[in-house]
């Protein structure tokens, strides 16, 4: 025989009635079956709401209570043949006509006594039970309704009820599934007292009459059905890859239904537990899943955590001060005071140093915990030895969850180092000797990516997911858009990393999206966005607070640099491509480091040198395994190299320019690469890089541009080129008669830095450089002898969105 009990809310439309009968009809072919139906949500609010209009005399009461009635007899009307209709309309009625009564009582007396509403409350599943049971009869199923008052008995005279075992086990022994009985059908949640009144089970109350039931009848199995897949990894509302928990033992099982009482009410698997009876979570929806299977039978499993349970709506109490040190009994003050205000302690922790006690409580009863606390250690707060007690409210309760805890070491470490890289500060943390749960407190407003991180770190088979909110969509920002597009696929197969264009933003329009952004119709969906706002942007994706967020600069906007603070500090990493900020003052420069460093994250800039050459990750590499930067030599412009290679005095210096901005090249005015400024900048990165304070006044640039170049219009600029074209004429023919190259470089050395046209002859690595080539020399302690180079392509829209990638992918590896 198995017990079957069903989620109430099912039974708030036909739909679901039709549903739990087909699950029925297929289930009694295998087995007899008791089946426990709750109440519905919708019906059990509406019966005391109407109470309590009746309670104020309120003359709309008898229509609503019609209104209901009226719904309950539709379902009749619509679900069972009409043939079998005359029974089920009468039953209906009679006791409609007694919540009428009862109703009629509490007006008069002008109150509403607590037996009068546990009445009322117990109809709520009266109601849906009896027309379900009509409903399988109509189907053939040999089945009978049972009222679950003449059988269940509980003693409530306490302020809890307690079960009456030997009662209920004499009153249930009764039952029998003789002369081809098949089913029945027990309302959930509701029994009689000693004293034989009526009694609601409350909260959980059908999860309990459905193991009493289970545990007295001697059920193979019970099974809850549930409008879930089963229990959960995670609350998959807020975590999009949670998965079913195939098997799980009870006292796991009772963990996390602690914080999931939907699933199932765990005083009510106290009663199983002792029983050693499975308990089967099955789906509505989907009955040919397996769901979920609680149970004491040893599980082969290598996952450590089986779930990660929430709870919200906590604050925290916190009670400090030297008085506390060392006293004995002050714990049980504190306790016991907050006891008698019947406040009900969620957590508790307390350091070694006995100096401070924080607990836990449900938000609705945190003004009275710190009343009562206030209260309580009044004395000693105006003392001064106790602290003002303080209140921390919209906070949530996040625990890891899994029996095996106990014997692998490092799971504590794993949860808070996860929660660290993402920028999720622990307000408290407590767990019990059993090593069951960990429980860590945190902001609220950070539940959903706290859970996200730490279902991505436990539950290895989850893709992880990355956010990008990318700023410029240009020529580089486009080919980056297409990269990401082209190789995201094969990402998420070989890495497991899930790509997603969460923002965009470029100088017109842009858009948010946390489902993500198509990376081959971004264009057209970008159109039709909201004007640009790059503050209201960057201020969008931090009050996202999305997991593994990145910022990407893809622009040349010295205003975007000063937005990188609010992604650093909310642990959000940033990706530039913009030269700006690690060529501002050294103190920016200085600060956006540290603060990479402080909140978790990452500051990536390699494409501000030598577009995706590996030129800062070589530098950084090299001062990090204690090596000593003594000298740098560097082509750094591609732009320039691309220039001088292509000048032969065969076409005019403004034609060979004109040719390199034609080709992308340079920025659009081609100047800020001539000047040497954008060398000056690259030099500086990699002087600070290598971990010497240097600002952009302190170096030497020998420039080979007339001043008269510099001013007006760039349409001005190539004017004057063209004037001066003896000038540039001159240059290589110099460079020419000493067998030699012009080329912009860039040298570090002793403390000093300099830019300048030189002559490079043959013998040296720069002599053959082509195209868009840039090479650094790194003269170091170890490479003292021959230098360390690094050589390649160092421009071009398609390398430099390759280097940008290649950060990206860098600032999840943490």
């Amino acid at each position: 025989m198995k017990v079957l009990k069903f989620e109430g809310n099912l039974f708030s439309n036909q739909e679901g009635y039709k549903k739990a009968v087909e699950i029925i009809t297929n289930q009694v072919k295998k087995d007899t079956l008791a089946i426990v139906i709750p109440s519905n949500q919708p019906t059990e609010e509406s019966l005391i709401s109407i109470a309590a209009l009746a309670v104020q005399k309120n003359a709309t009461y008898p229509d609503l209570l019609s209104s209901l009635e009226t719904e309950y007899l539709d379902f009749a009307r619509v679900l069972i043949p009409v043939q079998e209709q005359s029974s089920v309309l009468s039953f209906l009625k009679q006791r409609f006509n007694e919540i009428d009564n009862l109703y009629k009582g509490i007006s008069l007396l002008g109150e509403s006594p607590e037996s009068a509403i546990e009445s009322i409350r117990c109809y709520g599943s009266i109601l849906s039970s009896y027309l379900l049971a009509a409903c399988i009869k109509s189907e053939g199923v040999k089945s009978a309704w049972v009222d679950a008052r003449e059988y269940l008995v509980f003693d409530n005279s306490q302020k809890i009820k307690l079960l009456n075992s030997p009662a209920t086990a004499k009153n249930l022994s009764t039952i029998k599934f003789e002369n081809g009985l098949e089913a029945i059908i027990l309302p959930g949640a509701i029994a009689k007292s000693m004293t034989q009144s009526n009694v609601h089970l409350g909260k959980g109350g059908a999860d309990i009459s459905a193991s009493v039931i289970s545990t007295l009848l001697d059920a193979s199995v019970l099974e809850i059905w549930t409008l879930s897949t089963g229990m959960m990894t995670a609350d998959p509302t807020l975590v999009n890859n949670a998965r079913t928990i195939k098997q799980i033992n009870y006292e796991e099982a009772m963990e996390l239904s602690h914080f999931e009482a939907t699933i199932f009410y765990p005083p009510a698997m106290e009663l199983i537990l002792k029983k050693g009876l499975p308990i089967h979570i099955k789906s509505i929806a989907s009955p040919e899943l397996d769901g979920t299977t609680i149970s004491n039978e040893e599980v082969h499993s290598e996952e450590i955590i089986k779930g990660i349970s929430n709870l919200t709506n906590i604050s925290l109490v916190n009670v400090e001060g030297s008085g506390m040190i060392g006293v004995p009994g002050f714990s049980k003050k504190m306790f016991s005071s907050l006891n008698d205000a019947g406040i009900n302690i969620i957590l508790i922790t307390q350091g070694a140093s006995e100096h401070s006690i924080c607990v836990g409580v449900n938000h609705n009863n945190s003004s009275l915990a710190l009343k009562t606390l206030s209260d309580t250690f009044k004395d000693e707060i105006s003392t001064g030895i106790i602290k003002p007690i303080l209140l921390e409210e919209d906070l949530s309760i996040l625990g890891l969850v899994g029996d095996k805890m106990k014997s692998h070491p490092g799971i504590s470490g794993r949860m808070f180092s996860a929660l660290g890289r993402n920028g999720i500060n622990i307000r408290a943390i407590a767990q019990g000797s059993n090593e069951r749960n960990i429980s860590t407190v945190i902001k609220t407003a950070e539940r959903r990516k706290a859970l996200n991180v730490l279902h991505e770190a436990f539950f290895e088979n989850t893709k992880k997911e990355l956010n990008l909110f990318i700023i410029g969509t240009g020529n580089v920002g486009k080919k980056l858009i297409r990269q990401i597009s082209l190789q995201a696929n094969k990402i998420e197969a070989i890495q497991r990393l899930k790509i997603n264009i969460t923002g965009l933003c470029n100088s017109r329009k842009m858009i948010i999206s946390e489902k993500g952004i198509s990376s081959t119709e971004w264009e057209s969906i970008l159109e039709k966005a909201d004007k640009a706002n790059p503050t209201a942007f960057v201020q969008s994706m931090t009050s996202m607070n999305l997991r593994n967020s990145v910022m990407i600069d893809m622009t040349a906007n010295a205003s975007i640099p000063e937005l990188y603070e609010l992604a650093l500090k909310k642990s959000m990493s940033v990706v530039a491509c913009n030269k700006i900020a690690a060529s501002s003052k050294y103190d920016v420069y200085k600060s956006l480091k540290e603060m990479a460093v402080s909140y978790n994250c990452k500051f990536l800039f390699e494409t501000n040198v030598g577009a995706a050459l590996p030129i800062i990750g070589t530098l950084n590499d090299l001062t990090r395994s204690g090596d000593k930067i003594n000298k740098i030599d560097a082509v750094l412009s591609g732009t320039l190299n691309f220039v001088f290679n292509n000048y032969d005095t065969s076409r005019t210096f403004a034609k060979v320019v004109k040719q390199a901005q034609d080709e992308g090249y340079t920025e659009p005015d081609p100047r800020l690469d001539l000047s040497g400024m954008d060398v000056m900048r690259k030099i500086m990165i990699l002087v600070r890089e290598s971990g010497i304070k240097l600002e952009m006044d302190d170096i030497a640039c020998n420039s080979f541009l007339p001043a008269s170049c510099m001013n007006g219009s760039v349409e001005d600029f190539y004017k004057e080129l063209e004037v001066h074209e003896k000038h540039f004429a001159s240059l290589y023919e110099d460079a020419n008669k000493n067998n030699a190259k012009l080329k912009f470089v860039a040298s570090y050395k002793d403390g000093k830095a300099s830019v300048g046209l030189q002559h490079i002859q043959g013998e040296s690595e720069m002599y053959h450089l082509y195209g868009k080539d840039n090479i650094v020399l790194f003269n170091t302690e170890r490479y003292s002898d021959q230098p360390l180079v690094v050589k390649g392509a160092g421009a071009g829209a398609e390398v430099t969105a390759s280097g940008v990638f290649a950060d990206i992918l860098r600032s999840i590896n943490n």
